[in-house]
């Protein structure tokens, strides 16, 4: 269902998905380039089905996009302070939240998402504890990773041709040296954005299928 919520002086928008149990861990999930598209919505509901609570805020307020050109440029201009005040404003409704049964929550995202979730979980220690990136990538946010206060799970793909195994192995080096543990997997054969099964020229079902069994039990460890 679509919420609204305040940030500051103003207001956000936001998608949120609750299990049938009525409450379950929190789960922030952070979008794509695309913006608050139907397949971020569709990866709350699928975490509501496995008990979770997850909320996607609308980071881009209302924008969202298929032409690959006009996504760069949104996710180009995003300013960080104010996606800091985002993020901040909707952990705060989240953890607030009837259905939200946990003390601290986990950030989930995919590609912008995906780093946007380490940068959320490292300014919001307090808050959140886990982190789960997907292929996360931005060339102009590099989180502090000697804020983290949980385990991260990094999802990556050998052929993605913006996180390399060099920017893979970089991220591991930093989250080693400020003693975070991290658990990384990189998918052989398959490409950037393999978890988005409404793009069928990178979509990878089985690749998709471990990557989400892997992140459920993942979650479930590390929320209460």
């Amino acid at each position: 269902m679509l919420v609204e919520f305040p940030v500051g002086g103003s207001r956000l928008k936001g998608y949120l998905a609750i299990p049938e149990t009525g409450s379950g861990p929190g789960v922030l999930v952070l979008q794509e380039w695309w913006g608050l598209v139907d397949h971020i919505k569709e990866m709350c509901d699928r975490l509501a089905e496995g008990g979770f609570t997850a909320l996607a805020p609308d980071l881009y307020h209302g924008g969202c996009t298929t032409d690959p050109d006009e996504a760069g440029r949104m996710m180009m201009a995003l300013d960080l302070p104010a996606v800091a005040a985002d993020l901040h404003g909707a952990i705060d409704y989240l953890r607030g939240h009837e259905a939200c049964g946990s003390a601290r929550i986990a950030t989930l995202g995919f590609g912008l998402g995906g780093r946007l979730a380490l940068y959320g979980a490292c300014e919001n220690p307090h808050s959140v504890g886990a982190c789960v990136g997907f292929y996360g990538v931005h060339p102009n946010i590099r989180p502090d990773v000697t804020k983290i206060d949980g385990p991260v799970l990094g999802i990556f793909a050998a052929r993605d041709g913006f996180v390399t195994p060099q920017v893979v192995a970089d991220l591991g080096a930093r989250l080693t040296a400020a003693g975070r543990p991290h658990e990384f997997k990189t998918y052989e054969g398959v490409d950037h954005a393999f978890m988005n099964d409404t793009r069928p020229d990178v979509h990878d079902a089985a690749a998709a299928r471990d990557a989400w069994e892997r992140t459920i039990e993942f979650l479930h460890c590390h929320l209460a």
